[in-house]
C-alpha cells in the first residue's frame, strides 16, 4: 500500500493550519539579519519580522536549503516505510534549494542501499503562496486518492500559468536584493515613483512607474488585466506584507474583477527579504508560457 509524503520548503509561505490540515511537510530557510541567524517560521512571525527589518541597519539574507538537510528527510521517509514523496519547491533559480534537493535524492541509495522510494520533484517557478496554494490543492487530492503522477501534471500546468504583479513602496530592500537598480531606487525615494514589478519564473521586470502611493493599485489592476484575457473568470489571490493597504487592494480587486480573491495572504520572510515590509501583490493564472526551458 502506498504512503505518500508532500513535501515544501518555508518560501510556500503555508500557513500552520493548512500545514497540519493536509500534513504537509516544511523544511524552513535560514537566514541572517545584522549578522544575527534565524530560521524562517520558527524564530519569527512575519509581522516580527517586517518590523525587524524596519529597524535593521542592513538587509536579511536567505541561504539555500542544504542538500545534507534534504537527504535528511529523504532518510527519514525511508525509515518510516513511505513509498512516494511529491517535493514541490521554491523557483529552481532563484534558489540552489531546488537542485540541492535533486542531488540529495541522488545520494539516497549511499545511505539507504536498495530503498524504494521515489520523490517526483516540481519546480513551482515562482514563491510565497502563489504556489503554496497550490500544494495545499495537491495535498487535498492526493489525500483523497488521486494518483501523484497526475497531480504533477496538473500542478506543472498550473504553474506554467502563474504570474504575481508586485509594487513596493519602500525600494530599500529591492535595491539591495537586486530587483531594481541603485539609479531607479534613488530617483523613486526622490520623485515618489513606484515601480510595478511583474514576477514570472523568477525573472523581475519593471513594467511601469508610477506617482505617488495612489496611483499604485490602479496600475497593480491595469497591468493584472492587461495579462488575461476575461477578468470575470481570472483566479487570483491578494498578498501584503503592508497591512494598512491590503484592504484596498482586495476592494478594487473585488470591483474591478468582479469577485474576491481567493485567498489573502501574507508574504513570508523569504520574500519580504527582497520586497520590503511595505509591499503588495496580486498573484493570478495567466496564459500559458510552456514549459520550463
Amino acid at each position: 500500500m502506498s504512503k505518500i509524503a508532500i513535501l515544501t520548503d518555508s518560501s510556500s509561505d503555508i500557513p500552520q493550519a493548512l500545514e497540519q490540515k493536509y500534513g504537509i511537510d516544511i523544511l524552513c530557510f535560514p537566514m541572517t539579519l545584522d549578522g544575527v541567524s534565524y530560521t524562517e517560521r520558527e524564530d519569527f512571525t512575519y509581522d516580527e519580522f517586517y518590523n525587524m527589518m524596519r529597524t535593521a541597519q542592513g538587509v536579511p539574507t536567505t541561504a539555500a536549503i542544504t542538500t545534507l538537510r534534504f537527504l535528511e528527510k529523504f532518510c527519514e521517509y525511508v525509515d518510516a516505510g513511505y513509498t512516494e514523496v511529491l517535493a514541490v519547491l521554491i523557483n529552481s533559480t532563484g534558489s540552489a534549494t531546488y537542485n540541492n534537493a535533486v542531488m540529495a535524492y541522488r545520494q539516497l541509495d549511499d545511505e539507504r542501499p536498495g530503498h524504494k522510494l521515489k520523490v517526483r520533484f516540481v519546480d513551482s517557478r515562482t514563491y510565497s503562496m502563489t504556489f503554496g496554494w497550490y500544494v495545499c490543492e495537491a495535498a487535498r487530492k492526493i489525500r483523497n486518492g488521486a494518483e501523484v503522477s497526475t497531480v504533477k501534471k496538473e500542478l506543472e500546468q498550473v504553474f506554467a500559468r502563474n504570474e504575481i504583479c508586485l509594487a513596493a513602496f519602500s525600494l530599500k530592500q529591492m535595491k539591495k536584493s537586486g530587483r531594481i537598480s541603485a539609479a531607479a531606487a534613488f530617483a523613486g525615494e526622490l520623485l515618489g515613483l513606484r515601480p510595478i514589478i511583474s514576477l514570472n519564473d523568477g525573472v523581475s521586470s519593471v513594467k511601469s512607474k508610477v506617482r505617488g502611493d495612489g496611483a499604485v493599485i490602479p496600475a497593480m489592476i491595469k497591468y493584472v488585466k492587461s495579462r488575461v484575457e476575461n477578468v470575470q473568470e481570472l483566479e487570483y489571490q491578494v498578498a501584503y506584507t503592508d497591512g494598512e493597504r491590503v484592504n484596498e487592494l482586495v476592494k478594487q480587486c473585488k470591483k474591478e474583477f468582479g469577485h474576491p480573491p481567493v485567498n489573502v495572504f501574507q508574504l513570508g520572510c523569504v520574500v519580504s527579504a527582497n520586497t520590503g515590509p511595505d509591499a503588495l501583490a496580486i498573484t493570478f493564472l495567466g496564459k500559458d508560457r510552456g514549459p520550463r526551458s
